[in-house]
């Protein structure tokens, strides 16, 4: 299956912090926001919306991918690695319970980003292996009200102690501009959200990366 090439060549996936931002699932009226992000200098976009069809899925994929060129944004898609291969996208989101990354590496091409929910120290533990995902997002590491079901939330200690394992572990739930570089003092690679940036992603961007590190086209 011939995916979609990009004009430019992607940076490598080192910079810190990465920057993760993940739709609100609000379908075709999130893309002016998802487009914003992009543009602002966020590393990573995950596409989550959960109330779309497959076909309805697939048409969005393609306005996302639309709307965040031709910024270094990488475009995930939740779930899925099947439709975010038929969408041209850059990786999949795995789930904690969904299948794990070594089932999946050998169905994608080389560069295929692999990205994996954990909700504690040991489920990140058990991911850093040679063929496992190539991050892990932690949560919730705040009270945040769409992490309810998940229990309390893990705290700054448990961030500490999954970052001490060989694969890059993004901090999740309840991260703002107060709390996102306690999470980066305690080793976090970086910060995944939603509500973060939603609002003003340039003016957040700005305040969790030194200046100049942004690319000149997603200024």
């Amino acid at each position: 299956m011939e995916r979609h090439q990009r004009d430019h060549p992607l940076p490598p996936l080192t910079r810190r912090p990465l920057l993760y931002a993940i739709t609100a699932g609000l379908g075709p009226a999130g893309l002016p926001a998802l487009q914003a992000a992009a543009h602002a200098g966020v590393d990573l976009i995950q596409i989550r919306e959960k109330l779309l069809s497959t076909r309805e899925l697939l048409a969005f994929c393609a306005q996302a991918r639309a709307a965040a060129s031709p910024s270094h944004a990488r475009l995930l898609l939740n779930g899925r690695f099947d439709l975010a291969l038929a969408a041209g996208l850059d990786g999949v989101h795995l789930p904690a319970d969904g299948l794990p990354p070594a089932r999946v590496r050998p169905l994608v091409p080389p560069g295929f980003l692999i990205g994996l929910s954990c909700h504690s120290p040991a489920e990140v533990a058990a991911a850093a292996a040679p063929d496992g995902p190539d991050f892990c997002v932690l949560g919730p590491v705040f009270p945040t009200p769409s992490k309810l079901a998940l229990g309390p939330p893990l705290g700054l200690e448990a961030l500490a102690q999954a970052a001490r394992h060989p694969v890059p572990v993004l901090a999740l739930g309840g991260i703002t501009l107060v709390n996102a570089h306690a999470c980066l003092a305690h080793g976090a690679a970086g910060l995944a959200a939603i509500r973060l940036f939603q609002h003003h992603p340039a003016a957040v961007v700005a305040a969790l990366r030194p200046t100049g590190t942004v690319p000149s086209n997603c200024a």
